[in-house]
């Protein structure tokens, strides 16, 4: 892999080797890794950017995300502390129809359930207070993401041995 060079390096982090940009307020800009697995040995990662250039294009963003990743409702945010992960899911889940005063960063319960306007739930997970996989385990993690519903996760590389492999990282 190459290193990237970029002209924000304090919001830029590396974990297991791909790439994550995230910068501070809102999300300059999000990168969609797609992991197709073909066997055990090889990966095809596909990299997909949008670009939020400033607050006000959020819900815009939070749009062309959910049209991006329709089909896929499990979703893992990996960016550090006050790069805007729970701000671009409150966007998400404004577009979805989720009153906005319903939305709140679930670091001490967990995880928030929310009603979107169709009436189907929406989970948001925050995993930075779990220090031992059997913590998620007790919430009943797997209970919710066998649901079929929308699954956002912030904090998921405190959970990473226990995603599906189908969990789309963003």
């Amino acid at each position: 892999q190459t290193a990237e060079v970029h002209p924000y390096p304090k919001g830029h982090v590396d974990f297991h080797g791909y790439n994550h940009r995230f910068y501070s307020y809102a999300f300059s800009t999000i990168d969609l890794y797609q992991h197709i697995v073909f066997s055990s040995k090889f990966v095809v990662r596909m990299k997909h950017e949008i670009i939020i250039p400033d607050l006000a294009s959020i819900d815009a963003a939070a749009t062309e995300f959910l049209a991006r990743t329709e089909g896929r409702n499990l979703i893992a945010f990996y960016a550090p502390m006050g790069s805007g992960k729970t701000t671009f899911t409150t966007a998400i889940c404004r577009v979805l129809g989720v009153r906005e005063d319903a939305v709140s960063s679930p670091t001490f319960s967990i995880v928030n359930e929310y009603k979107t306007a169709s009436g189907a739930s929406l989970f948001h997970f925050d995993f930075y207070r779990i220090n031992r996989l059997s913590e998620a385990l007790d919430i009943g993690l797997y209970d919710y993401l066998d649901t079929g519903e929308l699954c956002i996760m912030e904090w998921p590389e405190n959970v990473e041995e226990l995603l599906p492999e189908e969990t789309l990282k963003v």
